[in-house]
């Protein structure tokens, strides 16, 4: 059986909730244009700028409130993506790739902790069985390109279908969340490991579906209430 998820008395939203978003959804639309038109120059900075801009969200949709393990988890999880989009300028001395599925690996996990705990709304939907299909699927079609990776990136699909199916338990703006989240992954994947498979035009998709899953789940969790602990 699954544990139900802690139940949380929480204080509404402010009014302004969503306010806290506009500055992420502005410089994501800039950085997706950016890779759109291949403007690198502008495309590298606003990246790195797209986690604490949406980490600023979730602090100021819960602003107010003891928000405890909840919201630690939640910016645990903005943070790792964080090293994982800068992977490449944070860590110059280490293979980009190989940091980058640790930080994500990470990221996940706190995902999958803080919607199993604070955040799920009810069992995992019957439905949710189609991400062990696509992990599968996934392998099958990856393998003969991942090399001495297989293992790792075999072990990463776990986290990131663990994320959208756990996801699937939340409200349709997590479940919605966690599913761009994974079509964001699934997209890189393949431009990654099969690049001649894969047209320009997937180069912004990939951001624009991650910008849109990652700023989903938030919104989402912030609606449920999980990081609104009434202070004491």
């Amino acid at each position: 059986m699954t544990a139900a998820p802690a139940q949380i008395h929480t204080a509404a939203l402010p009014r302004s909730w969503w306010w806290g978003f506009l500055p992420f959804a502005v410089v994501s639309a800039v950085h997706i244009g950016a890779r759109a038109v291949g403007a690198a120059e502008i495309a590298e900075p606003t990246k790195l700028a797209l986690m604490p801009l949406l980490a600023v969200a979730a602090l100021w949709g819960g602003r107010g409130f003891s928000t405890g393990l909840p919201m630690a988890l939640l910016l645990g999880a903005l943070l790792f993506s964080w090293l994982g989009d800068g992977a490449a300028a944070f860590f110059p001395f280490a293979p980009e790739l190989p940091v980058m599925l640790g930080a994500f690996g990470l990221a996940h996990l706190c995902y999958i902790w803080m919607l199993t705990r604070y955040t799920a709304a009810g069992p995992f939907p019957r439905w949710a069985l189609v991400f062990a299909a696509w992990w599968v699927l996934m392998l099958l079609v990856l393998w003969p390109n991942l090399g001495s990776l297989a293992f790792a990136v075999a072990a990463y699909g776990i986290v990131l279908a663990g994320t959208a199916a756990t996801a699937a338990r939340c409200s349709r703006t997590v479940a919605v969340g966690g599913l761009l989240f994974l079509a964001s992954d699934t997209v890189l994947a393949l431009r990654i490991f099969m690049p001649d498979a894969m047209p320009e035009w997937t180069n912004p998709l990939v951001m624009l579906t991650y910008c849109a899953g990652q700023g989903l789940i938030v919104a989402g969790v912030l609606q449920a209430g999980a990081v609104r602990r009434p202070a004491a």
